[in-house]
């Protein structure tokens, strides 16, 4: 499935088929919490809740793409992330964009 971050395909004629969308929430674990206390102290790439958010995002962009495809789509365009803190120690990952069909 090719994802687009453009509002148009470029050199393609589409027809949209609507929003697509997938999400995950995700909680911090209280291990990566302590070393990632442990490195504020020292500074530095937080390694543990990068991994995590990284995961999160495939899996968000996993589930749009599922989305598509069931619609029948050949590509996604206008594709977003978001992230929002939904509690304390989680947050949720949202990626979304338009399916669309080449013709």
């Amino acid at each position: 499935m090719i994802v687009l971050t453009t509002d148009t395909f470029p050199g393609r004629e589409v027809e949209p088929l609507g929003m697509v969308r997938g999400s995950t929430v995700r909680a911090k674990h209280i291990g990566s919490d302590i070393v990632a206390g442990l490195r504020n102290l020292v500074g530095g790439e937080v390694k543990e809740y990068a991994a995590l958010l990284a995961g999160a995002r495939e899996q968000a962009m996993d589930r749009m793409i599922a989305e598509a495809r069931s619609l029948g789509a050949d590509a996604i365009i206008a594709a977003r992330l978001e992230t929002s803190t939904i509690a304390q120690a989680a947050s949720e990952i949202l990626a979304y964009g338009t399916a669309v069909k080449f013709r």
